[in-house]
Parts: C-alpha cells; sequence; structure tokens
C-alpha cells in the first residue's frame, strides 16, 4: 500500500505535465492539414513540433523522478527488463494531429523491471479527457473511478490498429487483415479511433467493448494496457496468454465477452 500511496502521490504532477504540453501542442497545430506531399516531408514537419514538446515532457517528469531513465516511444526502441523508466508520447496519434484532425493524445507511462506501475492518457482537444491509473490503485478517468461494461457481442463495438511498422512485419499485417474478416462477423461495429493507447484505455472505461491488435508494440500499448486491466478488463494476447510488452498481439476486452474473443482470433493462422 505504500507504493501505490507514493504512486498516486506522483500522479498530478505527471498530469500537469501532461497537460501542459498537450496544451502547447494543440495551440501549435494548425486548423487544416499538415501540407506535404511525401512521407519526408510529413515527418520533417511533425519533428519540427513534436521535438520541442518532447523535450519539455521529458524536462518535467525528469525533475519529478530524477532516478528514472528515458524510453524512446519508437517503434525500434527496446523497453529495458530493469530499473525504472519513463515511456512517453507526446502526440501519439501523429496522422491524425498532422490530419488536423483531435483523436490524439499525450501519454505518460512509469515503467519498473519492465512492468507499467502509472499511466497517464489525456487528450488535449478530446474535451481534455484525462485517464490515470498506478498498478494495485485502480483506474480514473477525470477523476472518477471506471469500469468495462459487460455487452453482448451483438451491441459490442471492437477498436483495433493496424501493425506497427506495417513494413517491418508482413505477418504481423497479414493476422491483421484475417483478424478483422474474423472480428466483423462477431460484434456490432469495428473501429480505428485514434490513438492505440487512447482505445485500449477506453476499453477500460466502456467506450469501447474490446481492443485488439497484432504486432509488438508496447510504447502503445503499455499505457492502455494498465488502466484497462487496472478498470477491470481482461488484457492478455490474442491466444488468451498474459500479454508482456514483447508480445506478438494483444487483447483487451470486457471479462464476460474475452473468452469469446479469443476463440474468434483462433482462426486467424
Amino acid at each position: 500500500m505504500d507504493e501505490v500511496r507514493a504512486l498516486r502521490e506522483l500522479l498530478p504532477g505527471v498530469e500537469a505535465a501532461v497537460r501542459e504540453v498537450g496544451a502547447e501542442l494543440a495551440a501549435a497545430r494548425p486548423a487544416g492539414p499538415t501540407p506535404g506531399r511525401t512521407l519526408g516531408e510529413l515527418t520533417a514537419r511533425f519533428a519540427e513540433l513534436d521535438d520541442p514538446a518532447a523535450a519539455r515532457l521529458r524536462a518535467r517528469l525528469g525533475a519529478l523522478r530524477p532516478q528514472a531513465g528515458w524510453v524512446s516511444d519508437e517503434p525500434a526502441g527496446t523497453l529495458p527488463a530493469e530499473g525504472e523508466w519513463w515511456l512517453c508520447d507526446a502526440t501519439d496519434g501523429a496522422v491524425q494531429y498532422l490530419l488536423g484532425q483531435q483523436q490524439w493524445a499525450v501519454t505518460a507511462t512509469l515503467v519498473r523491471d519492465g512492468v507499467a506501475v502509472l499511466a497517464v492518457v489525456h487528450t488535449p482537444e478530446l474535451g481534455g479527457r484525462t485517464y490515470r491509473a498506478v498498478r494495485g490503485g485502480g483506474a480514473e478517468l477525470d477523476g472518477r473511478p471506471v469500469a468495462p461494461l459487460e455487452r453482448d457481442p451483438a451491441v459490442a463495438v471492437a477498436g483495433t490498429a493496424q501493425p506497427p511498422p506495417v513494413a517491418a512485419d508482413p505477418v504481423a499485417l497479414r493476422r491483421a487483415g484475417e483478424s478483422l474478416t474474423a472480428v466483423l462477423g462477431s460484434v456490432l461495429a469495428v473501429r480505428c479511433l485514434g490513438p492505440t493507447s487512447l482505445q485500449v484505455a477506453q476499453v477500460g472505461s466502456g467506450h469501447l467493448t474490446l481492443f485488439w491488435e497484432y504486432g509488438a508494440d508496447a510504447g502503445n500499448l503499455l499505457p492502455g494496457a494498465l488502466i484497462a486491466a487496472e478498470a477491470g478488463a481482461t488484457v492478455t494476447d490474442a491466444a488468451g496468454a498474459a500479454w508482456t510488452p514483447g508480445a506478438d498481439s494483444f487483447l483487451a476486452a470486457a471479462p464476460g465477452l474475452h473468452p469469446a474473443l479469443v476463440e474468434v482470433l483462433r482462426t486467424v493462422r
């Protein structure tokens, strides 16, 4: 309990840092789509906005937890198995951000010995909503406890995302396509509603009934996975085994629906 209390005492400072960076990014984002014909042009423009924001977030969180290191949120970044590390994304949902859409988030996750112990997911332009959780201490949305909603598959809305990076993992890409066909026939609707971290967190609050993804994506999945699990959702890989940051698939669902979705995903080669 002392550890949970210590982490909860850290939460307000983390949330304040995330909110500050989110407000700055929201103010800097053009109202319309960012011009750019090629990937290089768009990447350069994004870096102009995201890099300074990431640096400010790193400075704020470093002051709060000087003993914690810093891990890149990029797919190539590796998560150390030991020690404390910040894993953050100043602009989770870069595609939407560059398109002038509101579905993006700022995330901050404290990882200890490879396990997320604190997470904040903030949406600067979607009502300024903020999910937060500490390991063993439950999950909240805007300061109120949340829990997943049990629904029949016929009225369940699923979220998903494409494997990152697509070009580097053709097997994950194929499995994503096959699983989409399978899940479409089992639920009311499938949607991709922006950042992976936010969609997974929304399973915890009942705004989505489930979320699944193929491909290793620890940087995007860790914050939402902690929030969903602490809210009471079942979080595993697609086969129903315990999810770890190195897993090649992910599934979060309301507990009553989770076994049925595991069976659906077993049809994927």
